[in-house]
């Protein structure tokens, strides 16, 4: 497929403007490269890895990891035994903590980036790829050191937390999203089905929102178009696995009224007013008595207007951050509808290995050391930092795509529909755009309109519609 110059250009001119206007980190300093490089080959002691040193030998359980077919910080690898009738979850997270020693440049660098971005047209890791992508990584081309969960979860789907121990493992393969056979994986299926049934009993939302992209194709003016991408049945299968460690992590932390959660309030009465008016745009039909649970639970995967709705009700749901633990306050994730944490991304996200490591300590009766309640409680600022950088990254990115996408198209005219009469914003019928449009006029919530495209500015990452009779 064929891109135009022109749209190549302008893609990547706006990918350095994003870079430079959000003062994102570029390469790594040769110092953390170097140290990175140092922690990467295995010292020994005994004739044995340092990391392997006091860790009990899990290499037996036939761990595999799920992930995208080209990833390779693999941050997971997992096994699921029966155990009457419970499932036990086998889950190895990464142990970053055995290449990143507290104090040294590798960790100070990433507490600079706090997560890692994946908009632009390459990757900005939280850690050396060194790291990152081969010795810390979950491969399957040898032992790893790992932070090894065990959770249980029975018929219902209630997941409880058994034990935490470091281990040494070893992945017996990687498996790709696209072409995982997951009748193949023992208990798999079995093991998200209990884990959505307790979701649909704790009034929890599982939405599956779609990602924008910009891809080649040569019918299209400049020979790029955006799309949504829906999520398909294996990424939301894996997606159970985390779901059922954080929340049994964060059950440990509740009753250990200690730890780092993942907080999020629920959406406002304005926010689901203009859902609703989306909804009717996109010819969804949401009952008056439907609450937006129901409604997101209902929404088809594979239909790409349910998957836009998706994307307008992630914009507009409540906003999640992170808190420590406070006795005047539970601690609540709306959309989970339970206690939740992050754990299951120790290289991609920087509170994630902080979190294994406290919960670790807890499980096996360990005192903390003050080291890391000070960390902890500087954790969510770090985090809030990191996440909205990476928020606003990814909208940039999406202003840069929707203009470069509609550059050629100067002129046309697409019918849409207004979601904010008072704000001036409408929705097109027939792509993932939602704009503000000028001379609209008279015009009431729900109203069908015409727009006409007057401007498209890659630079700028700006587009203008004006509404026409």
């Amino acid at each position: 497929m064929n891109v135009s110059e022109e749209a190549k250009k302008a893609l990547a001119q706006g990918f350095a403007s994003i870079a430079k206007q959000f003062q994102l980190p570029g390469s790594f300093a040769p110092e953390v490269l170097l140290a990175a490089e140092e922690s990467s080959i295995a010292k020994r002691k005994n004739g044995l890895p340092v990391w392997q040193v006091d860790r009990r030998d899990a290499t037996s359980i036939p761990l595999v990891t799920l992930d995208p077919a080209a990833s390779t910080d693999l941050d997971q690898a997992f096994a699921i035994e029966c155990d009457g009738d419970k499932l036990v979850l086998k889950y190895a997270l990464a142990d970053v903590g055995a290449f990143v020693p507290a104090g040294g440049v590798v960790e100070t660098e990433a507490w600079n980036r706090g997560v890692t971005l994946y908009s632009l047209s390459q990757k900005i890791s939280l850690y050396p790829k060194v790291l990152s992508q081969n010795a810390a990584s979950l491969l399957p081309d040898g032992p790893r050191p790992a932070i090894l969960i065990s959770v249980g979860v029975c018929p219902k789907g209630t997941a409880t937390l058994r034990c935490i121990e470091r281990v040494v493992c070893a992945s017996r393969a990687k498996l790709a999203y696209d072409t995982v056979d997951l009748r193949s994986i023992p208990f798999l299926e079995e093991f998200a089905q209990r884990m959505w049934s307790d979701e649909v009993s704790r009034g929890a939302i599982r939405v599956e929102f779609p990602q924008q992209e910009i891809v080649c194709d040569p019918l299209a003016p400049g020979g790029v178009r955006l799309v949504l991408r829906a999520r398909n049945i294996a990424e939301s299968v894996n997606a159970t696995l985390s779901l059922a460690a954080n929340m049994a992590i964060a059950s440990l932390f509740q009753k250990s009224q200690t730890g780092l959660f993942r907080v999020m309030d629920e959406p406002t009465d304005r926010a689901v007013s203009q859902l609703r008016r989306t909804a009717h745009a996109f010819g969804i039909h949401w009952r008056v008595n439907e609450t937006l649970r129901d409604l997101q639970r209902r929404m088809d995967a594979g239909n790409m207007t349910h998957q836009r709705f998706l994307l307008e009700a992630r914009r507009a749901g409540g906003r999640a951050s992170y808190a420590t633990f406070d006795s005047e306050k539970k601690p609540w994730h709306a959309a989970i509808a339970a206690a939740y944490t992050h754990a299951t991304a120790p290289m991609r996200r920087l509170a994630d290995r902080y979190v294994l490591d406290l919960a670790y300590l807890l499980t096996n009766g360990q005192s903390v050391p003050a080291e890391l309640t000070q960390k902890m409680r500087k954790l969510p600022v770090v985090m809030e930092r990191g996440e909205g950088r990476a928020s606003n990254v990814d909208r940039a990115v999406i202003d840069l795509l929707e203009a470069v996408s509609l550059q050629h198209r100067i002129g046309e005219i697409l019918v849409a529909e207004v979601v904010d009469a008072e704000a001036g914003i409408v929705q097109t019928i027939d792509s993932a755009i939602r704009s503000k449009a000028t001379q609209l006029h008279g015009v009431e919530n729900g109203s069908k309109v015409r727009v006409r495209i007057d401007l498209a500015d890659p630079a700028k990452r700006r587009i203008q519609l004006t509404a026409v009779r």
